[in-house]
């Protein structure tokens, strides 16, 4: 990083998190400076571990693209999945990616950076107490850093100090992706240890509890990955799929025991679920553990946010439609209550209420302008394909996220903030990881689903007595484990869960590999369409590219390969399953 590139970003360290020492621009680059003038005080702490809240690190968004377009790609993280799509396919779902001559997310430098941090943090002369937050928030950092590399590679080089371009280490061959996990998890447990238990900057950066929701994240994707890919090219030697959920599970559990948090609710079953997506500040929500702000006065804007794009080419799918039950807690294809494909306003009829607070419908408010004007989005609907604006590969159009007030809707940069982590997910990873461990239980259920399912006004789910579904994307395991799965692809909706989750339960055979993303069913909903639709009468926009569905490989496509340059400089590397080295 040369001088001028760190003033830029130091003005920006200063207008996020408070003012410094007059003298901070005069010191050397941060991952270049000496320790004899730098690492001094508690400040100096703080002013090296702000660089990894720069969003061209993509460490808090689940991997998006997009530098500061935040809100914009947070409820666009699903995309190329089965459960939200645009015009383009994804090379990913599609297996057409290729080995590439360098890059490919095989980066570390910043693992090199943080590892700086902890080399030179002891020099510090102020009290362990005053500074020990910015350690925790430093081992936090770097588990993300190595989560990410997890998933995108697997097998990855693990390092713990600064290496140089001569250091031996850089020759190391891959260190297996459980002991990867194991050294993520041990840097949360002392991440968890040296945080503050209470809500820093009212949220905007790391406690324990942030902490312990990462590690439940990471130890249940973990343990998936082992159970599901056993016996596959992916499978891990010495797999011990129960402990990762066991540790999941403790993790979960003492965020809930904490009595710190609960769901967001007002008692409004119609609308707190879409509310919480929406509000304007988190600094007191009850479920948000941690949050981006944004303020327009200080010129930190979320450019592009989700209420300034709509529905801009996208589409959420009829997989992630159709998994909503209906408001008897039953699956749509054995409740009676539901009211059929044949409109919109009929198959969002008595459905889950996060249906209808999820996927636009057009008697819903497109833009609130003041206090008494309101275009309803009916005005929308009746010009879908007629741009690519107002264009939606699938007729579902997402609402999760989208604020219709007007003021919202700037593209000179909103003030929309974001959610990284919430006690949602935390209650979803609990019963999930007892699930798999056999021990969910009513009264386990009582105290992690059932909340959630209180939020919406939705019964709650009775595991003696769980109502057979034939469509069903997992028959082979048990009801339990399906009805828990769909609740997590339900509250988790669009923002960044999905891929993981298809991945560690080694699942795109289920959902992707042969298959192709429907939509809404056509019939006379709309006056015009550019995609077909099927034999069915539903829309399929990728029929004519994709004529046997995705091409996805299972036996190679779960992970990246890694880039060839780095394949020549160290020939201790291997290339992952099914790419050619």
């Amino acid at each position: 990083m040369n001088q001028i590139k760190y003033i830029i970003f130091a003005l920006a360290v200063i207008i996020s998190f408070g003012s410094c020492k007059d003298d901070f621009l005069q010191k050397d680059p941060l991952d270049q400076v000496s320790e004899e003038v730098y690492f001094r005080t508690t400040s100096d702490l703080m002013l090296y571990v702000n660089q990894f809240y720069d969003p061209a690190n993509r460490l808090l968004d689940f991997g998006s693209s997009g530098g500061l377009n935040y809100n914009r790609t947070v409820f666009a993280l699903d995309l190329a999945t089965d459960n939200f799509i645009n015009a383009s396919i994804s090379p990913l779902l599609n297996g057409t990616r290729v080995v590439p001559a360098s890059g490919g997310g095989w980066d570390y430098s910043l693992v090199r950076k943080v590892n700086y941090f902890f080399e030179n943090y002891e020099r510090c002369k102020d009290a362990f107490d005053s500074y020990k937050q910015y350690v925790g928030e430093a081992y936090f950092f770097r588990a993300l850093i190595y989560f990410r590399l997890l998933r995108t590679f697997g097998d990855v080089q693990w390092f713990s100090k600064v290496l140089n371009t001569n250091s031996p280490e850089l020759l190391n061959p891959r260190t297996p992706r459980n002991v990867i996990a194991d050294s993520i998890l041990a840097d949360l447990d002392k991440a968890a240890l040296y945080m503050s238990a209470e809500k820093v900057s009212t949220g905007l950066r790391p406690n324990k509890w942030v902490a312990l929701a990462l590690q439940s994240r990471v130890a249940l994707y973990e343990g998936s990955w082992e159970k599901y890919h056993a016996g596959s090219p992916f499978a891990v030697n010495g797999a011990n799929p129960e402990k990762y959920f066991t540790k999941a599970a403790e993790a979960a559990g003492a965020i809930m025991a904490s009595g710190k948090f609960q769901l967001y609710s007002t008692g409004k079953a119609d609308k707190d679920y879409y509310d919480l997506f929406v509000l304007p500040d988190y600094a007191t929500n009850p479920e948000i553990l941690l949050w981006k702000k944004f303020d327009k006065g200080l010129g930190i804007v979320n450019y592009r946010s989700v209420s300034s794009d709509f529905p801009d080419g996208t589409g959420i799918t009829k997989g992630l439609a159709d998994a909503y039950l209906c408001k008897d807690g039953r699956p749509i294809a054995a409740s009676p209550m539901f009211g059929g494909h044949g409109s919109l306003a009929a198959e969002m009829k008595d459905r889950d209420p996060r249906y209808a607070q999820t996927i636009f419908s057009p008697g819903m408010p497109w833009e609130i302008k003041g206090t008494d004007t309101i275009n309803w989005n009916q005005a929308v609907y009746s010009k879908l394909f007629i741009s690519s604006e107002y264009s939606t590969p699938t007729g579902y159009v997402i609402r999760k996220g989208y604020s219709a007030a007007f003021v919202n809707h700037d593209l000179s940069g909103g003030t929309e903030p974001v959610i990284f982590f919430r006690y949602g997910e935390v209650l979803l990873n609990y019963a999930e990881a007892k699930a798999e461990l056999g021990q969910l239980t009513q009264a386990e259920v009582d105290k992690s689903i059932k909340l959630l399912r209180d939020r919406v006004g939705m019964p709650n789910l009775d595991v003696a007595a769980i109502t057979p579904d034939p469509n069903w994307d997992f028959p082979t395991l048990s009801p339990l484990i399906n009805e828990v799965r769909r609740e997590r692809r339900v509250e988790l909706s669009l923002v960044g869960f999905r891929w993981d989750d298809i991945a560690r339960w080694a699942a795109a055979d289920e959902y992707i590999a042969g298959k192709r993303p429907k939509g809404i069913f056509y019939g006379e909903q709309f006056s015009k369409n550019p995609y077909p639709d099927d034999a069915n009468g539903f829309m399929d926009p990728y029929q004519s590219p994709l004529p046997n569905g995705y091409g996805f490989r299972l036996d190679r496509d779960y992970l990246s390969p890694l880039p060839q340059t780095e394949l020549t400089l160290n020939p201790a590397l291997t290339q992952n399953p099914g790419w050619v080295q």
